[in-house]
């Protein structure tokens, strides 16, 4: 079966600053069956002044002690780190891409020849930075956490402009780990309809239901986050899920894609040979002689199909036996 749903594990900055935890994420990614690891690849300094406060859920899985740029700060990986990072991906034959932050990370992911751009939800007003994704000419995947309409309207209109490639726009909501009850999971569909244009979804919640409703709703894209381990130190750990887990979201997507098949109404290969067992036939409900007129009476419906339909009875009424019957045999015309 070609596969649909492009499935995206998300690393994010869960390698905690360290190479060799990114490598094991890259294995662990393979090995569930994902078809892209992302990280995010930033310069600090570049991203976040030191004025910057940090999220509520950023307090929560850190040290309430250190700035966000501090905490940001040990989660950077240089650019070396990545160009290593992408050559064991392609060794590891699974695509790597990265989320740039600032403009010199896109100019170094560039150098890498990444298939296509992700944007995440913090950047969708960025209009320079959303311009110079675009002259990349490449496909892009827009988060739209915290956006409304018009944010994504202004955002596709940019990055159309600007000459970006297909466009495929996620869903997401921008709290770590999300509330069922924030996920809005309908409005994935409601950006499909306004702007005629491929949807998926990157997910924060707790689990793996909701990616996998989102399957079902049509999306072409599922971005999550994964860890070794959420008991880590990290912001975004506590969000994430475990290996065993993200082995556990690809199978049953892959399962769920599978059943949604091409939505024409006709019997399953499987079901066919069912088909003679399950349905029913015009057969003889005691013994007729030859010429006898069949009735009401002389006349039933059982198992097997493969005789008569009783969808003829009406046809079989009057008409006259060609030769004997016994109960139960199939009636032939």
């Amino acid at each position: 079966m070609e596969r649909k749903v492009l499935i995206i594990a998300e690393v994010g900055v869960n390698h905690n600053g360290e190479i060799n935890i990114a490598k094991n994420l890259i294995d662990m990614a393979k090995d569930a069956g994902a078809d892209i690891i992302k990280f995010q690849t930033f310069i600090s300094e570049k991203v976040v002044s030191r004025y910057a406060p940090k999220a509520e859920y950023q307090n929560i899985n850190t040290s309430s002690k250190e700035s966000q740029l501090d905490m940001v700060k040990k989660l950077e990986l240089s650019f070396d780190e990545f160009r290593e990072l992408d050559k064991y991906c392609k060794a590891k034959e699974i695509e790597f891409l990265s989320t740039a932050f600032d403009s010199r990370s896109i100019d170094f992911l560039s150098s890498l020849d990444m298939k296509r751009w992700k944007i995440p939800s913090g950047e969708i007003t960025n209009l320079p930075y959303l311009i110079k994704i675009a002259k990349l000419h490449k496909p892009v995947i827009l988060s739209t956490g915290m956006s409304t309409i018009e944010d994504i309207q202004e955002a596709l209109s940019i990055l159309r402009e600007n000459g970006a490639g297909e466009i495929t726009v996620l869903h997401c909501t921008t709290e770590y780990p999300t509330p069922f009850k924030d996920v809005n999971l309908n409005a994935m569909n409601t950006i499909k309809k306004m702007f005629k244009i491929p949807v998926g979804y990157s997910d924060h919640t707790k689990g793996i239901e909701v990616p996998i409703a989102a399957v079902t709703l049509g999306a072409t894209i599922i971005e999550k986050h994964f860890t070794l381990d959420r008991n880590m130190e990290g912001p975004d750990h506590k969000a994430s899920l475990e290996p065993e887990e993200l082995k556990a979201m690809v199978s049953a997507i892959r399962n769920v894609e599978a059943s949604l098949g091409s939505g024409e109404k006709k019997p399953a290969a499987s079901e066919q040979k069912n088909m003679a067992i399950a349905r029913k036939s015009i057969v003889a409900n005691c013994k007729i002689k030859k010429g006898d007129v069949f009735t009401e009476d002389n006349i039933t419906v059982k198992r097997p199909g493969n005789g008569i339909s009783p969808m003829k009875w009406f046809e079989v009424i009057g008409q006259v036996a060609i030769r004997d019957f016994e109960e139960d045999e199939l009636i032939e015309l």
